[in-house]
């Protein structure tokens, strides 16, 4: 099959985190760069998956992705087009912790340590919840403590917001055993992030759970989502100062 650009062969996987994510910055590459005008049908999900050889529920996870930012477009019998101003969207990645330890040759581990629902059993902490993602006091939430391991090392501890109503189904998840992230990723569209950068002391509650002296500095990462103007979880998490850095890679806007 012929696309405007007759370009499927020059797509490629980077070999940089999940399938999906790949495909999906193949995807996005082409459309910022420019390469797929406007109204660009892109290639078919069954050319996708033969030319990736991928599944085809991989590739249309990262279309789906892409959709939900505002970048594609879906359209019944004529198929999915570049949606106009696509190239002024900016393009986000949210990483399975899972992956990002995989990838430095860590064995992954997690682990609940608590959860609870956002009620009125304690209205003062709840308040301070609620208002943290800004919802009003009739919307549900969860609130969520959970460590993510490389092999026997805390990595990392999150503490997570999550608006019931706008992730219907993650209260029926195993979270003792499933991390609430990529469970969210997979099932709840999200087109805004935003994500806030911060160096922090380890409080009582961080040192123990990160295995740290109180005092000691971390590097926090709060993260939010929304889908449309519905909050849909906030993320705080946690990370030995002294372990992680962060490192971006940028390309002038053409």
């Amino acid at each position: 099959m012929r696309y405007e650009d007759e370009s499927l062969a020059s797509l490629r996987l980077d070999g940089e985190g999940p399938v999906w994510l790949q495909i999906r910055r193949a995807l996005a590459q082409r459309i910022m760069g420019g390469d797929w005008a406007p109204g660009t049908r892109i290639p078919a999900e069954l050319d996708l998956s033969e030319h990736f050889s991928a599944s085809r529920m991989t590739v249309n996870k990262a279309i789906q992705s892409l959709a939900s930012e505002g970048l594609l477009q879906r359209r019944r019998a004529v198929g999915t087009i570049v949606s106009e101003r696509a190239q002024e969207r900016p393009v986000f990645e949210i990483w399975d912790t899972a992956d990002i330890i995989a990838r430095a040759g860590g064995v992954y581990g997690y682990r609940l340590l608590d959860w609870t629902l956002v009620d009125d059993n304690k209205p003062q902490d709840n308040q301070a919840k609620r208002d943290l993602l800004k919802v009003s006091g009739a919307t549900q939430l969860l609130w969520m403590r959970c460590l993510h391991l490389s092999g026997d090392t805390p990595f990392q501890l999150e503490e997570r917001l999550v608006n019931i109503d706008a992730a219907p189904g993650i209260i029926d998840q195993p979270m003792a055993s499933v991390a609430p992230g990529p469970w969210l990723l997979a099932h709840v569209p999200w087109t805004q992030a935003e994500h806030t950068i911060s160096a922090c002391e380890a409080g009582p509650a961080e040192s123990e759970a990160l295995d740290l002296a109180i005092g000691v500095a971390c590097l926090v990462v709060e993260r939010r989502t929304w889908n449309g103007d519905v909050p849909v979880t906030l993320a705080r998490l946690w990370h030995p100062g002294s372990q992680h850095k962060l490192k971006g890679r940028f390309e002038p806007t053409r």
